[in-house]
């Protein structure tokens, strides 16, 4: 089969687990605002992942006022939560780099969609140097919610049509991600070592590297 094959990506507990990192910013924020007897840890974070930012916000920040209050402390987590992890980065899980690598040269092309803010898969991106424009390019394009209002479902047809796929699938790891997928009308690969599970049957992988051979099955 011929035309442009794509592989459009979920970020956290697909490609990579920021938790730690995300935990250790926020609470800082929050001190800074005066909360210092709250901490954020990384299974607070883990437990919303795949949410957008505002209602992570209300999950998290119910001890501060529903409205500005919340919103200004929403937005100095968010702007340092990227400032963090474009210098620590994140857990990468195994073989990322190299299993896009071999993707990228069986001719699919890949791509990134995120419920996050703007900024947040920048990071990601400049920290392994592996983005669009970068020395080692292999993310062609990316999406989220920060920076259009877009849900996913929205974000990830919007990929495929920029870039003219005539087929693509969407790799991610919890139920929100297979909905939205769905919803979009694409194939569904499910990351079984992420953050949660699936209530439908669909192609999975137990690793990363696993997309080798589970791609071709599922756009050809």
């Amino acid at each position: 089969m011929t035309g442009k094959k794509g592989i459009i990506f979920d970020m956290d507990g697909t490609v990579w687990d920021s938790s730690a990192g995300v935990a250790a910013s926020w609470t800082q924020k929050v001190h800074e605002a005066g909360f210092t007897d709250r901490f954020i840890t990384g299974d607070d974070i883990r437990s919303v992942m795949g949410k957008t930012m505002d209602v992570i916000a209300d999950i998290l920040f119910t001890y501060v006022d529903k409205g500005p209050e919340r919103d200004r402390l929403r937005r100095s987590c968010e702007k340092y939560e990227n400032e963090y992890l474009r210098l620590h980065g994140g857990i990468l899980y195994n073989n990322v780099i190299e299993t896009w690598t071999a993707l990228k040269e069986m001719g699919y092309h890949n791509y990134i969609v995120s419920n996050c803010q703007k900024g947040y898969i920048e990071a990601f991106l400049e920290y392994y140097r592996i983005g669009y424009g970068s020395p080692v390019d292999l993310i062609e394009d990316i999406e989220c919610y920060g920076n259009n209002l877009l849900q996913k479902s929205e974000n990830i047809r919007l990929i495929a049509d920029r870039n003219s796929l005539d087929r693509a699938c969407y790799v991610g790891d919890i139920q929100g991600d297979y909905d939205a997928t769905a919803k979009a009308g694409f194939p569904f690969i499910h990351a079984s070592y992420g953050f949660g599970s699936i209530n439908t049957e669909v192609p999975s992988i137990s690793r990363f590297e696993d997309l080798i051979s589970t791609v071709p099955a599922v756009i050809g």
